[in-house]
């Protein structure tokens, strides 16, 4: 059998450890009760995957009512969804891997159907660049700014009592937490917006709430990671000096640095001239002070030791445990023939992959789950944004 170092044990600086590097990415479902509780079905799914990645990022959870982005969305805006989430916390930590939560606040990338007729809400009353006809939302109050960071706090808390290893925040597929980073839905002029240092704060405040919460409540090693997208291709828009310069500022406050991309190997969206990858950029500047979460269109075991080294210190798989929940078992018992890059529609329900979730890689990611009865080309991500980063592909 090969060795891989992504086999290898992990270690946080808070002392967590990690059977092996390997983290199953977060994937939307699509699958949680209207009100945001978990499902049969979603515990089910994630029961197929857990025992061999070291670690679970579950799909999104949104902190606040107003926060859903998107029908199905799970949901730790309430003490009621404890219970729930405690039995997803206990299905992802079988066989001793760490369950991670994600949590969330959509901002403009929602809309007032999905929030029963409440208008979605946003740094500033800008509309979002796509989808086309995406409704404009409304600027948030100081106030209510304010209310979303102590309901950060408050969801971290309820992770803690739930029995997750740690909090993920989603800073990136152009959702709140970025939208107030970006220039492009933030042109504010008071505190929480202007120049660039201006429009971290409400990351920054983020960031101090949940930590305070974790020091406040957690009684074992509780991770605080944040997810974040390098650039957004809009003028004005992200540009990757802007993330890097994000990064360096956040690198000593959080547990780890998670990319979002849809290929590892990617280079400047915005700029052809730089032929750096993205990932060994980031690498450079957070220069050892957390570990850094690599992801992309990783199938294969070679690919996956390439993203390690590359520059990341774990590696994130995403559509390739829904093709193959047993990928890290497989690749320990030395059985990599087995290990599956294709899937087909026949074998979804077997996957234990829930229906509504079924029709929703069928329709949004088609050309990227490698189904055996497409004949179209496969995407690779490698030089566009994906539909996981809030991006419209144009058909």
């Amino acid at each position: 059998m090969t060795s891989y170092t992504f086999l290898e044990p992990f270690t946080f600086q808070n002392g967590l450890q990690l059977k092996n590097k390997v983290i199953m990415a977060p994937m939307t479902t699509m699958s949680s009760f209207y009100n945001g509780i978990i499902t049969q079905d979603e515990l089910n799914y994630y029961s197929a995957r857990s025992g061999g990645p070291g670690m679970i990022i579950t799909a999104v959870a949104n902190v606040t009512n107003n926060g859903k982005g998107f029908e199905g969305e799970l949901s730790v805006s309430s003490d009621d969804m404890i219970p729930g989430l405690r039995q997803l916390a206990n299905t992802l930590k079988k066989n001793g891997g760490k369950a991670v939560l994600q949590i969330f606040h959509a901002g403009r990338k929602s809309t007032s159907n999905i929030l029963r007729g409440e208008t979605p809400v946003s740094a500033s009353a800008i509309a979002a660049s796509y989808p086309k006809n995406s409704e404009i939302p409304r600027a948030l109050t100081h106030e209510e700014i304010e209310g979303i960071i102590s309901a950060f706090g408050k969801a971290t808390k309820r992770a803690i009592e739930a029995g997750f290893d740690g909090i993920e925040l989603h800073g990136a597929n152009t959702y709140l937490l970025q939208q107030f980073f970006s220039e492009n839905s933030n042109q504010r002029t008071d505190k929480w917006g202007g120049n660039r240092d201006k429009r971290m704060t409400f990351a920054l405040r983020v960031i101090d709430e949940v930590s305070r919460t974790i020091e406040q409540y957690a009684t074992q090693p509780f991770l605080l990671g944040y997810r974040i997208s390098p650039e957004e291709i809009e003028t004005p828009g992200i540009r990757l000096e802007d993330t890097l310069y994000f990064v360096n500022a956040i690198k000593h406050q959080i547990s780890y640095l998670h990319l979002s991309m849809g290929s590892y190997l990617r280079t400047s969206l915005n700029d052809s001239s730089d032929t750096t990858p993205i990932l060994k950029q980031i690498s450079t500047v957070i220069d050892g002070a957390i570990p850094l979460i690599g992801i992309g269109s990783v199938e294969t075991p070679r690919e996956a030791e390439n993203v390690l080294n590359s520059g990341a210190d774990l590696v994130a798989i995403g559509r390739e445990f829904i093709r193959e929940p047993q990928w890290v078992q497989k690749v320990i018992t030395g059985d990599e023939k087995s290990i599956r890059t294709t899937i087909s529609p026949n074998d979804l329900d077997e996957l234990a992959i829930p229906n509504v979730m079924q029709t929703y890689l069928k329709e949004s990611f088609n050309s990227v789950m490698h189904f055996t009865t497409n004949t179209n080309k496969i995407d690779t991500y490698q030089n566009q944004l994906a539909p996981m980063e809030g991006f419209e592909k144009k058909l």
